[in-house]
């Protein structure tokens, strides 16, 4: 049976809609969010046995939903775009916590988004959805949660900005979190101070507990009882048996500071473990199920170890203080022929950022729901498995890349020049070579500096770190600069990047069920410490963008003309360009590596790329020289393209013709323009104005000296008297 719920969020409609669509799920529900429609279920399989929670989101993205075809030559929706998968994140990171970690049933959160409305977030609405969908089906969830979009304008925070809203704002925070407390944090901000970061955090989860109070009423309607799933229990009497065996090791182990040794002893400590209890139990009828119980317990004593450490000895597993970071060292200019590169190192985690400037036509196009259809900025993060000492697949990146890459791209973008201050289009590419932690906030590190070399005149400087929690019962610990196995083993990953003024960027993932306002507090004032010691390192090497760009950069000319000229700059089928791009750059195709680039803006703006300044100066001769306004009553040399006979036709320049009627070729009458002109021939004419279609008229008539117009008077009276 169709049941519908209606709640009023902040003036705005929010519709559920459940009981008549996707029945045969365990759980689905159609959120409607203004004219935004997202259909969100959840199916449960069966359990495997595999040694994790097998928990899988899904954000599907439908063309139709805009009312857009496909692009390509399939049009259909193929691979996820990053927009879908990065939303996809969004979705997963705040409700995987609220399922047990020892349940082994294949769970599938599946959203379809239907319709959207560009003022009502679809990726909001998915949560929302997918949350509830989980909340009145049969599968164990703790929920509920909900997420909030947080924007700003002048003094006043916003929740769910409208497009316009956001194009002012500057901040674009996602929040979500239980009734409780905050579970996932992701932003991008206008160097906005950690009181001002904080503030909207806490804002946005005052809205997030509305949201969660009407999903409590619908679960508490129509909601099934949970089901009670085989949970993947450990034998109390065997872990007592492992721990009194490994824990001493273990601990030693974690306790070794160089990554590799480290991770090697662990891994010796529970092959060794594994070993003794496969032949203390070799006899058993459950050996292998013996085994599988010991390769969990070693693992949570690898955990435990780490947390008490922290918490109650107040040691990191590599000696350092809580708030202290590692190593630090950064070097520019390592690539003689790219256009701006840049090594950060940050104990193990080292990236290589590479910066590469391009026109304008270079951009990336997007084919997705957002109204945004191109990118001028990108940042592309590579993480190849020999970082990790490790062979593994190479190709298309995962989701994990994607939103590395993502989170480098939003800190570094808020103090990326505007297309009128720097017409170019601009990618960042940040290969990991190392890693041991926080590799994102390397690529942050890296890719500013490369920025800088390559003569990006960004705003300010950037840099970011990444906070750790460790929570052991009431007592919790905040570790500046997390390595591997603190992140592995921790209850949350805090990233913060910004300038010296502020917060760009920032994103929040826990484990546990949510964190206070006072954790939250100190960790981003423990955090911005850390970013001001790493700015003053990569101030050390480079502390403001170059002056000047690589010479393999292409050189740049901009200059305006009347915006009603660039069609003729084009040419009928781009037969004008075509022709001054190959003349310019002396190449036989546009295609050639060698060829000028040309970008043509609506606004008559021109942009003109290339290495060789020559090239580029004689480019923008021959556009100007199309582009020219014709000045009626001006006098002008031109040449006869065509002879009729009616007059002729002469170009003043290329791409500018006009008529010489028979009329206003002579003061004196002539029978046939050919007697007089011939093609080829150069003759001065006056700009006379243009037909009712535009066309431009000229006149040699009126062009003509005093004494060649005496002349013809002279001539007009001789004849005559003949007559």
């Amino acid at each position: 049976m169709k049941r519908t719920y209606e709640l009023d969020f902040l003036g705005r409609k929010l519709v559920v809609e459940t009981g008549e669509l996707a029945k045969q799920t365990n759980g689905s529900v159609l959120i409607r969010y203004g004219d935004t429609v997202v259909l969100s279920v959840c199916v449960m399989g069966k359990m495997v046995t595999q040694d994790f929670f097998p928990l899988q989101v899904l954000y599907q993205e439908k063309l139709y939903s805009v009312g857009k075809i496909p692009g390509g030559f399939i049009k259909r929706e193929g691979r996820p775009s990053d927009e879908a998968t990065l939303a996809a994140r969004i979705i997963d990171r705040p409700i995987r916590p609220m399922f047990n970690e020892n349940l082994r049933n294949e769970i599938q959160v599946v959203n379809t988004i239907l319709s959207v409305d560009q003022d009502n977030s679809p990726v909001m609405s998915a949560l929302f959805g997918s949350s509830l969908c989980l909340g009145i089906s049969e599968i164990p969830f703790d929920g509920p949660v909900s997420g909030v979009v947080v924007g700003k304008i002048g003094k006043e925070f916003i929740i769910n900005p409208t497009a316009e809203q956001l194009e002012q704002s500057t901040l674009n925070l996602t929040v979500a979190g239980t009734k409780d407390a905050i579970c996932m944090v992701e932003a991008g901000a206008s160097e906005l101070s950690e009181k001002e970061m904080l503030d909207a955090i806490m804002f946005g989860h005052e809205h997030i507990k509305m949201l969660c109070d009407f999903q409590q009423q619908i679960i508490d309607e129509i909601g099934k009882p949970k089901v009670e799933l085989e949970l993947d229990e450990i034998d109390e009497a065997l872990k007592q048996e492992v721990e009194q065996y490994a824990t001493e090791k273990m601990l030693n182990a974690i306790q070794i500071k160089d990554k590799l040794e480290k991770y090697a002893k662990i891994e010796e400590v529970k092959e060794e473990t594994l070993g003794e209890f496969t032949e203390r139990y070799a006899l058993d009828e459950e050996l292998e199920e013996v085994i599988k119980q010991v390769q969990k317990i070693v693992n949570l004593i690898e955990g435990n170890e780490v947390r008490k450490l922290i918490t109650d000895k107040k040691i990191r597993p590599d000696g350092r203080k809580m708030d202290e970071i590692r190593p630090l060292s950064a070097m520019i200019d390592i690539l003689p022929r790219t256009h701006g590169s840049a090594v950060f190192t940050r104990g193990e985690t080292q990236s290589l950022a590479t910066t590469t400037l391009g026109a304008i036509g270079e951009h990336q196009i997007l084919d997705g729901l957002g109204l945004e259809e191109t990118k001028r900025f990108m940042l592309h993060y590579n993480f190849p498995p020999f970082s990790v000492g490790e062979t593994g697949r190479y190709g298309a990146p995962g989701r994990r890349e994607i939103g590395h890459g993502a989170l480098g791209e939003r800190a570094l973008a808020q103090v990326i020049p505007s297309e009128e201050e720097f017409p170019y289009t601009i990618r960042v590419v940040s290969e990991i070579l190392e890693s041991n932690g926080s590799s994102s906030q390397a690529t942050i590190c890296a890719g500013c500096l490369s920025l800088m070399a390559a003569g990006v005149p960004i705003k300010a400087p950037v840099a970011g770190i990444a906070m750790g929690l460790i929570q052991n019962g009431k007592k919790y610990t905040i570790l500046t600069d997390i390595q591997g196995l603190e992140d592995h083993m921790g209850d949350m990953d805090f990233k913060v990047a910004g300038t010296k003024d502020g917060i760009c960027a920032l994103q929040m993932d826990i484990k546990i069920k949510g964190v206070t306002k006072a954790i939250l507090k100190e960790a981003l004032a423990q955090a911005k410490k850390a970013r001001l010691e790493i700015l003053d390192v990569m101030n050390d090497v480079i502390s403001k963008p170059r002056q000047e760009l690589s010479p393999y950069a292409p050189k740049i000319d901009t200059f305006m003309i009347n915006p009603e000229k660039i069609k003729d700059v084009i040419g009928r089928g781009g037969e004008m360009i075509t022709k001054i791009i190959l003349e310019a750059s002396n190449v036989k195709t546009v295609n050639d590596k060698d060829a000028v680039k040309v970008d043509l803006e609506d606004d008559g703006r021109v942009i003109i790329y290339h290495q060789d300044a020559q090239i580029i100066s004689k480019t923008r001769e021959m556009i100007e020289q199309v582009a020219r306004e014709v000045e009626i009553d001006k006098i002008y040399t031109g040449k006869v393209v065509k002879v009729e006979d009616f007059g002729c036709f002469v170009e003043l320049w290329p791409g500018c013709e006009g008529l010489v009627h028979v009329s206003q070729l002579a003061h004196e009458h002539i029978d046939k323009p050919k007697d007089l002109v011939s093609v080829g021939d150069e003759i001065i004419v006056k700009a006379t104005g243009y037909d009712n279609r535009g066309r431009l008229n000229l006149s040699r008539k009126e062009a003509l000296p005093k004494k060649e117009k005496d002349k013809d008077k002279d001539k007009k009276k001789k004849d005559k008297k003949k007559d």
